[in-house]
């Protein structure tokens, strides 16, 4: 079975603005994401994104636009990504969906898809719904840390960044 990087989008993969990144000049990386995925790559993980885009349900973007940001991180990364999960749904303004995380639809789909050995894997999110969407399948989660939440007190490792995060787990046993 394979092992797995989890990762959620904004946050982590781009820089939170506040606000929906769907407009390509708003998308800014960090500098060491392509870096840190080229890493885990290297280390033979497969890298997934796994991210809530209630922007669909409201009707402020696309699936397109999530599409063509997802394209740029690519390009910036050399191609290092194996896959795009999104949820577009929000119960406030749609349905409810066991997609959207803190649901773990998303990653039980690729953990089917690729085979992915959950004992074995990581997520890597800035919120805590990520974290406890990865718990629920039995993933190890790092919390990215940010201004917006607290590290939920089961996270594996509270990193500053995503290459911070890659260090960690590529120093794992």
């Amino acid at each position: 079975m394979n092992k797995c990087v989890f990762l959620d989008r904004d946050g982590v993969l781009n820089q939170e603005i506040g606000n929906y990144v769907y407009r390509p000049e708003e998308l800014i990386i960090p500098a060491g994401v392509p870096q840190a995925l080229q890493s885990l790559k290297g280390a033979g993980y497969k890298l997934v994104v796994v991210t809530n885009q209630a922007g669909i349900a409201q009707g402020l973007y696309t699936r397109r636009e999530v599409l063509i940001i997802y394209g740029l991180i690519q390009d910036a990364c050399h191609g290092a990504l194996d896959a795009l999960y999104f949820s577009p749904y929000h119960p406030r303004y749609d349905s409810e969906s066991l997609s959207r995380k803190p649901g773990s639809l998303m990653l039980e789909k690729a953990t089917a898809r690729f085979g992915i050995d959950p004992a074995r894997s990581w997520m890597v999110g800035d919120r805590q719904r990520d974290l406890e969407a990865a718990r629920r399948l039995g993933v190890k989660g790092i919390f990215i840390r940010n201004d917006q939440e607290t590290a939920p007190p089961d996270a594996a490792y509270v990193a500053n960044d995503l290459l911070d995060a890659a260090g960690y787990i590529l120093g794992q046993p």
